[in-house]
């Protein structure tokens, strides 16, 4: 049994997360507001998220109306398979979690990062577990200069914390700047992006023959996955799963 002395460092700590709730409560991930719960979420907002815990189609994450058994493929999917292989995704993107993901994604709030991980690696538990390496996807150059951090490497360097699965960050480079995908029609998306990112040559080696998690903030049409998907798959991957934090159901009702 731990002894008295071995308790003392968790103790501590326990002390210090009491007092700097006390001190600085934290900030609801819906609301904005301090001091709301214990956690980054109230009950009532908890309740509030539509998290992708029911059956979801096998290839795109996406949620049915009940369970068609294990593997199901939505029409979708059927009638244009996407090039990768499995997706899966925490939350709906929707009213409920559009703040979580907009804060994180253009604000760079990180204080809520854990917990937005812990979610992805819940809903994709199995992807993460069969993964070799994570891969996020890119921002450009210019972009990532102005912004200063991306969103989409912060959440793969959180879920490799949490289960080990070794990430690498820079495997996919975005060769050329494109313009905002928001607005954009599914075809006008897949054009945006059609042939702006390339694995580079020293990640080659790293990936070739691996089963590749690749990462992202939010998936609505695919189209920036996709192509992401196409390098790795050139570049050798065996298999690309998709995980991402949320995923629009009804394209048509949000911009992000």
């Amino acid at each position: 049994m731990p002894s008295d002395m071995d308790r003392r460092p968790a103790r501590a700590k326990g002390f210090l997360r009491a007092a700097a709730d006390f001190l600085w409560p934290p900030r609801s991930l819906v609301s904005g507001q301090r001091g709301v719960g214990k956690g980054p979420l109230a009950p009532e907002e908890f309740g509030q998220i539509h998290f992708l815990t029911g059956p979801v189609g096998e290839t795109c994450g996406s949620p049915f109306d009940f369970d068609l058994g294990l593997g199901a493929v939505c029409a979708p999917c059927i009638a244009r398979p996407p090039r990768w292989d499995r997706a899966r995704a925490a939350m709906v993107y929707d009213a409920a979690s559009r703040r979580p993901v907009l804060d994180l994604k253009r604000s760079g709030r990180r204080d809520g990062l854990a917990t937005l991980a812990g979610w992805m690696v819940q809903s994709g538990r199995d992807l993460v577990a069969e993964a070799d390496l994570i891969v996020p996807v890119p921002l450009h150059f210019a972009r990532l200069a102005r912004r200063g951090f991306n969103q989409s490497a912060w959440l793969g360097q959180a879920i490799c914390r949490m289960s080990g699965t070794p990430i690498l960050v820079d495997a996919i480079k975005r060769t050329r700047r494109t313009p905002s995908q928001a607005g954009l029609s599914a075809r006008q998306r897949r054009r945006n992006v059609a042939g702006a990112f390339t694995v580079r040559k020293p990640a080659v080696a790293r990936i070739s023959g691996r089963r590749v998690l690749l990462v992202d903030d939010v998936l609505t049409t695919g189209a920036t996955l996709s192509a992401c998907t196409r390098a790795l798959k050139q570049a050798g991957a065996a298999n690309v799963d998709v995980l991402v934090l949320a995923r629009v159901v009804r394209e048509t009702d949000v911009t992000i």
